[in-house]
């Protein structure tokens, strides 16, 4: 089987090309430059192309002869619906058999761009396409607390830029790579939309005392002010979708954390926080 991957490069979707090589796909990568193609290639892709999701012309290439293609947008980036669908338009037109979507979970949350409006007119296009389509809805990925690992060991504290007491829900994105790879080397998810998310909910007070517990000695978690945290950013629509994204979880959380579908489909229980954070410890 030979897949188009976009996301071969990417922080967490290079997960799904490992999953799919050891499957005995052939991956052809989707990548902006022959820069990007290296770390394609590094990674484990079989060949590499060059395009430009915002510029669909270049896409026809790219699918040319693919039996499959796996797509997660760019997070926050302004154009991601357009970008999403165009791949879906591009796929279709090559006669492309299977596509598999990396979305989000509550798509249809409107108040977060990288939500309705970077997800939902994806799903929309796969859903007319004619295509076999998977869409996979994952939760938080557990990898972004990577980015704060060293924080949490050198300061000891847990610091999120929303309250203390919003309650979010989770997934290993290692796990949504396995079952992608699944949907696109099988039939059993096909034509499914699926909410993909570890057991269980938890706040910052939650997520510091497992902390503690992995650790061996007291995580506290601290409240840091948005404007602190979006000036870390690069300024563009990134900080922008990212701004509002905190100011919802501020507010709402991440409802979610039902771990049923992703137990049925992996036929095991889902890897936990703590489980994760007993890996990120011991690394």
């Amino acid at each position: 089987m030979r897949v188009l991957m976009v996301g071969a490069t990417g922080r967490h979707a290079h997960l799904v090309l490992r999953e799919l090589t050891k499957r005995g796909v052939v991956v052809r990568a989707l990548v902006r430059n022959q820069e990007r193609a290296g770390v394609a290639r590094r990674n484990g892709a079989d060949e590499t192309v060059i395009g430009d999701l915002t510029e669909p012309a270049t896409l026809t290439n790219a699918v040319a002869g693919m039996d499959g293609v796996f797509h997660i947008g760019p997070a926050h980036a302004a154009e991601e619906a357009q970008m999403g669908t165009a791949m879906v338009n591009a796929a279709r037109a090559a006669g492309v058999r299977k596509f598999v979507f990396s979305g989000v979970i509550h798509p249809s949350i409107s108040a977060m761009t990288n939500h309705a409006a970077a997800k939902l007119p994806v799903e929309e296009a796969l859903y007319s396409s004619e295509m076999d389509f998977t869409v996979l809805q994952p939760a938080r990925f557990m990898q972004n607390f990577e980015h704060s690992w060293n924080d949490i060991i050198e300061h000891d504290r847990l610091a999120q830029p929303y309250s203390l007491s919003a309650k979010m829900c989770s997934v290993d994105y290692r796990e949504v790579a396995e079952v992608a790879a699944m949907a696109m080397t099988g039939n059993e998810l096909s034509y499914g939309t699926f909410e993909l998310c570890a057991p269980g909910m938890q706040d910052s007070h939650d997520t510091a005392a497992i902390i503690s517990e992995v650790l061996g000695r007291p995580i506290t978690a601290v409240q840091i002010p948005l404007d602190q945290f979006a000036s870390r950013l690069p300024e563009g629509p990134f900080r922008d979708g990212m701004r509002r994204m905190m100011a919802h979880y501020d507010r709402h959380g991440l409802p979610g954390g039902n771990p049923l579908v992703l137990r049925a489909i992996l036929g095991r229980e889902p890897r936990s926080l703590k489980d994760y954070f007993r890996e990120l410890a011991a690394r």
